[in-house]
């Protein structure tokens, strides 16, 4: 379908398929540098690319950075946006406010420097420099550009105290550590219960070591690290996050499901921050009946976890992570100015 003459706030003005679909589902967007009046233009200096789809991204291409620099040029050039065909995810920017449409309710204004707190799959990019910056070779892209929010879109104005980079990675995963907070609360809320044993898959990286924080300030009676190396695992057992560490192969449903127990599990609540696909049915054996696995990955298979768990006779609620939560960016970067081992890791992740 054409661009339609007025806005909506959730950008479907910006469709050009023949379809009509949401932003994040369409093959391609109108990345039209003139506003409607609810539209935010945003000048781009960075893009955080989400994990699952660097990772995919740099395997399909054995690791050749220009070669991953070339694929992101083309998926942005023929789509309008950041949306990895394979697996259908993006990340997010940051840049600065450059004009901002009389209707916008983002409440932004001319000359902030943001993060958008919604993904690249929906937002119109236009790549300028060729991405002559970056060396391919990690999650963050020095780009420059622009990039248009909608009425819908959210985005948070950077904070001064943080370096951009790291500020960047945590806003990346941010509705990880508050949807855990939320999770762990009711948990710890119920009348008589003891505190909520949290393991998280994935607890050495960004969205995990986040959620680690989450869980034992939402009152989590014992917290558990699940990482694929003993390197990860002293790196993250420095920082006193976890109350316990364990190796495992998160894709290994029965090594995964064993550790757990090892430990003193099941876990009333298990969070999925694993930015490989197969470890759904691990999570599952490694929850207790009745408790809870929420998934933050977009390496999951969704279809694998709910059908996963009905093959085992599972009685546990799974969650979506949808990576908005109100709150969720100031949180985030709370957490990391709290903890200095959340800070450490995420440092040393980002490089910078």
């Amino acid at each position: 379908m054409r661009a339609l003459l007025t806005s909506d706030p959730t950008g479907l003005h910006r469709v050009l398929d023949a379809e009509r679909v949401l932003p994040q589902a369409a093959e391609r967007l109108d990345t039209r540098r003139e506003l409607w009046p609810d539209e935010v233009r945003v000048r781009v200096e960075r893009l955080n690319l989400d994990a699952a789809s660097y990772r995919q991204l740099s395997r399909a291409h054995g690791g050749d950075g220009a070669a991953v620099r070339r694929a992101v040029l083309d998926i942005v050039a023929a789509r309008g946006k950041m949306q990895n065909p394979v697996t259908g995810s993006g990340g997010m920017l940051v840049g600065t406010v450059e004009e901002v449409g009389p209707e916008s309710p983002l409440g932004l204004r001319v000359g902030q420097r943001v993060a958008t707190l919604v993904s690249l799959t929906l937002t119109p990019l236009v790549i300028e420099d060729d991405l002559a910056g970056w060396d391919g070779l990690d999650e963050q892209v020095p780009c420059t550009g622009h990039a248009v929010l909608f009425g819908r879109s959210v985005a948070a104005v950077l904070p001064e105290d943080l370096p951009t980079a790291l500020s960047l990675a945590v806003m990346d995963v941010c509705g990880a550590p508050a949807l855990t907070r939320r999770v762990v609360e009711q948990y710890a809320a119920r009348p008589g219960a003891r505190p909520p044993t949290v393991v998280v898959l994935g607890g050495g990286g960004k969205s995990g070591s986040l959620s680690l924080a989450a869980a034992r300030e939402a009152g989590a009676g014992r917290t558990v690290g699940v990482v694929p190396s003993e390197e990860e695992a002293r790196r993250l057992a420095a920082t006193g996050l976890a109350d316990t560490v364990v190796v495992a192969d998160a894709r290994d449903p029965i090594a995964l499901r064993d550790a757990v127990r090892e430990t003193g599990g099941p876990a009333d609540v298990s969070v999925v921050c694993v930015d490989v696909p197969g470890c759904e049915g691990g999570a599952v054996l490694a929850t207790a009946e009745g408790g809870t696995v929420v998934f933050f990955s977009m390496a999951t298979s969704f279809s694998a976890a709910a059908l996963g768990a009905e093959g085992l006779a599972a009685d546990v609620t799974m969650l979506v992570g949808n990576g908005y939560v109100p709150g969720h960016a100031a949180y985030a970067l709370d957490l990391v100015r709290r903890h200095p081992g959340v800070r450490d890791l995420l440092t040393e992740r980002v490089g910078r």
